[in-house]
C-alpha cells in the first residue's frame, strides 16, 4: 500500500471486498468504500478485457498461501508478521487453520490498523495469538519500525515475514531498503522467511498488463515499479538485499487448481518470492 498517515488508500478497500467476494476473508471486512470501489474496478476490467488481473490476484494470494502452509507445517514458522496487510483476510484463516501453533502479527500504518480494528473487535477481540499493529515498513527505528516490533521475539524461533501488494508502490531505492530490513530482521532468528508476490518485467508488455498498470496507477496517485528484469535479476537483488537464499514460484507449482489464465502471458505475469536468511 503506499505510504500515508492520512487516509486509506483506495486498493486496500478494492482488494478488501475482492477477498470478501471471493469467500477468502471475513464479512466483517468488507466496507461500503470496498463494494463501490471494487464494482467500479471490475467494470473498468471489463471494458479493457483484462478480467485475468482477478485471477493474477487469486493465484498470487493462495501461491503466498500455500508457501506459508509449507513453511508451518515444517514447523520453520511460528510467528508470521504480514506487512500492509490492509483488509486481508490472511491473518484470519491462518489462527482459524492453526490455533496455537502460530502468532499471527497483522501491520500496516496506523490509521488502517485502526480501520481494521474497529471492523474486527466491535464484538470480540481478537485471540491473544492474533494482534494487529501499526507498522511503517520505511523507518529503520522508533515505535513504529520493523524493529521495534520484533525485538522481544525469541530468537530461536522461525519466523516469516510477508509483503503482498506492496512492493510495487515503492520505488527502487524505497523497495531496496525495505527489503533490507527484512533481511536484516530475519536474520536475528534461527528460522527467517519472506514471502511476497514479484513481477518480472519481461511478462509486462500485453496492452491489458499496462492499462491496468496505468488503471492502478491513478487510484493510487504514484506509479507502479517493476523490481525485477527478469529472475537472475529479481534473485540477485534478494541477495545483495542480504538473503542467503532464494527461489520464485509460479502459482501453478504450488497449487495444483490454482486459478490459471488461458493465455500464457497472463499466466506469467506474477510469480511468488521465498527468500531465507539461512540456506536450504
Amino acid at each position: 500500500m503506499p505510504h500515508t498517515t492520512s487516509k486509506i488508500s483506495p486498493t486496500a478497500y478494492a482488494t478488501g471486498q475482492f477477498w470478501v467476494r471471493q469467500g477468502l476473508s471475513d464479512p466483517r471486512l468488507s466496507t461500503p468504500q470496498g463494494r463501490r470501489l471494487d464494482r467500479l474496478f471490475n467494470t473498468f476490467l471489463r471494458s479493457i478485457g483484462g478480467q485475468s488481473f482477478n485471477t493474477l490476484l487469486l493465484a498470487r494470494h493462495v501461491g503466498i498461501d500455500r508457501l506459508l502452509e509449507r513453511a508451518i507445517e515444517q514447523g520453520r514458522v511460528h510467528t508470521v508478521i504480514e506487512l500492509a496487510a490492509g483488509l486481508s483476510g490472511r491473518g484470519l484463516r491462518m489462527v482459524r487453520r492453526y490455533g496455537e501453533q502460530i502468532r499471527y502479527i497483522e501491520t500496516d500504518l496506523p490509521h488502517m490498523i485502526a480501520t481494521k480494528r474497529d471492523l474486527l473487535e466491535a464484538d470480540q477481540r481478537l485471540p491473544p495469538n492474533h494482534r494487529l499493529r501499526a507498522v511503517d515498513v520505511l523507518q529503520d527505528s522508533g515505535p513504529l519500525s520493523l524493529a521495534a516490533l520484533t525485538e522481544k521475539l525469541d530468537s530461536a524461533q522461525g519466523v516469516a515475514i510477508i509483503s503482498e501488494g506492496l512492493m510495487n508502490y515503492l520505488n527502487p531505492e524505497q523497495a531496496m531498503h525495505v527489503w533490507t530490513n527484512i533481511a536484516r530482521t530475519l536474520s536475528r532468528f534461527d528460522n527467517g522467511t519472506y514471502l511476497a508476490d514479484a513481477y518480472l518485467l519481461d511478462a509486462q508488455n500485453s496492452l491489458a498488463a499496462k492499462l491496468i498498470g496505468t488503471a492502478l496507477s491513478v487510484f493510487v496517485q504514484g506509479r507502479i515499479h517493476i523490481h525485477f528484469a527478469c529472475e537472475s535479476a529479481g534473485l540477485a537483488l534478494m541477495q545483495h538485499a542480504g538473503f542467503a537464499d532464494a527461489a520464485l514460484h509460479t502459482p501453478q507449482s504450488l497449487v495444483a487448481s490454482a486459478p490459471t489464465p488461458k493465455k500464457r502471458k497472463d499466466r506469467d505475469r506474477v510469480v511468488l518470492l521465498e527468500a531465507r536468511t539461512r540456506q536450504r
